[in-house]
């Protein structure tokens, strides 16, 4: 069968955009190779966690009620432990999505009178009301309950500010530093695991004591370690995105010292209950074999943005990372310059997709954001972005933000059909 003629007359993409895509793989074959090498490594940390934690059919089994002595959660924990290198962790279905999760911690480490320094910036745009930078007032913010803030900005460079790190944070000694690894709606370079090691140094050198806690969301599994490997107290996550591998239906975890994560635990149930009760109605094979899939399922969202990259980039735009960088995320931005173009490569993302491929999104008013948002969401998940998604804040430069994939092969094709509707708009 020949595919490029299968491709033209069942998805309407045309000559011009097929030999675009063809000459954009071709051109990548060498990062390619790059990503199967992480991936490999990667999977062979889960698969020796997975052996030396004795998995067997018996984890798979639901709770009810209380939970107590739940096998399967309680194994599962002690396995994303091993596999980010930390002490202990805490993975619940019943986080709802990163912002709880990264909340929980927050909520878990800091009390009245505490000072949280962002050293990496302003956060994700969804935490703004948690902290206390936006909202109202008497929401049960951490401003709320007394915390301080400090945001400590990036350099132009989008590296972190060293000196003023040293300087601010010697000075306040805050209680707790967050550090985002992913660029949030923005177009700065992600930081590396090892980048995050040299932040989390440089807080500790002048305030020993911090808690410096990573909101890791889209990195996992990108590099060889975690920021944990570094050195980082927390590094904290979404099962819908990388180490759920599409499979896990919900959740979040948080990984790092044991003594954090039992405070972790009080906020998250009750004081004096922690993790010891929380039952998991039959939902700890999708997450432990959503575990096993995610460096595997990973590898596929990195090929994708890297072809993203190297199709946009031909079109001339510009996008970040460039198709060669280092990538440690799975995101990539492409810059449209106009509103009906971001639009576009949404609805033709959406398209790409194997769920609601017939739905065209719209921009909308989305609980914790500040603008109008447009997304391309067609997940087996609601809302995963390890799946193929795409979205963006309708504001200039109109950045359109793409992550996910569960197959490159499928992706492949919400590529082709963003980069048609986009030539469609420029005839």
């Amino acid at each position: 069968m020949d595919k490029n003629k299968f491709i033209k007359e069942n998805f309407g993409i045309s000559d011009n955009v097929l030999t675009l895509v063809d000459e954009a793989e071709a051109a990548v074959c060498g990062q390619f190779a790059k990503i199967d090498e992480t991936a490999q490594i990667n999977q062979l940390k889960v698969m020796k966690a997975f052996s030396d934690n004795r998995v067997s059919y018996a984890h798979f089994a639901e709770t009810t009620g209380y939970g107590y002595d739940d096998l399967g959660r309680d194994t599962l924990d002690k396995i994303y432990a091993q596999v980010f290198e930390a002490e202990d962790a805490l993975v619940r279905h019943t986080f709802v999505n990163g912002t709880h999760t990264i909340s929980t911690a927050l909520f878990g480490v800091l009390r009245p009178g505490d000072t949280l320094a962002a050293v990496t910036g302003k956060p994700y745009d969804t935490l703004e009301e948690a902290i206390g930078i936006n909202g109202e007032s008497g929401n049960g913010s951490l401003k709320d309950f007394g915390v301080q803030y400090k945001q400590i900005d990036l350099l132009p460079t989008g590296a972190a500010d060293f000196e003023k790190i040293k300087k601010i944070c010697g000075e306040i000694r805050p209680k707790a530093a967050m550090i985002q690894r992913s660029k949030g709606y923005d177009t700065r370079p992600t930081l590396s695991a090892a980048q995050i090691g040299e932040i989390v140094r440089a807080v500790k050198s002048v305030s020993p004591d911090t808690v410096c806690i990573v909101d890791n969301c889209y990195g996992e599994f990108v590099d060889d370690f975690e920021p944990t490997h570094y050195g980082a107290d927390l590094i904290i996550g979404s099962l819908i995105k990388n180490p759920g591998g599409g499979l896990a239906p919900t959740g979040g975890y948080i990984a790092g010292r044991a003594d954090i994560i039992e405070k972790c635990s009080y906020r998250m149930t009750s004081v004096g209950i922690g993790r010891e009760c929380g039952s998991t109605p039959g939902l700890h094979r999708l997450m432990y074999q959503g575990l096993f899939f995610a460096p595997h399922i990973v590898a596929q969202a990195l090929k994708t943005a890297v072809l993203c990259a190297e199709v946009f980039d031909k079109m001339g735009f510009y996008v970040e990372p460039k198709p060669t960088d280092a990538r440690h995320d799975i995101i990539q931005a492409v810059r449209l310059e106009d509103a009906e173009k971001l639009k576009a490569f949404c609805q033709g993302i959406q398209k790409g997709a194997p769920v609601d491929s017939f739905v065209t999104p719209e921009p909308w008013d989305m609980p914790g954001y500040r603008d109008q948002v447009i997304m391309a969401a067609g997940a087996f998940v609601q809302g995963a972005s390890i799946e193929l998604s795409a979205d963006g804040p309708m504001r200039p430069p109109y950045t359109a933000f793409m992550q996910g994939g569960l197959t490159y092969e499928s992706a492949k094709l919400g590529i082709m059909a963003a980069a048609q509707k986009i030539t469609e708009i420029e005839k």
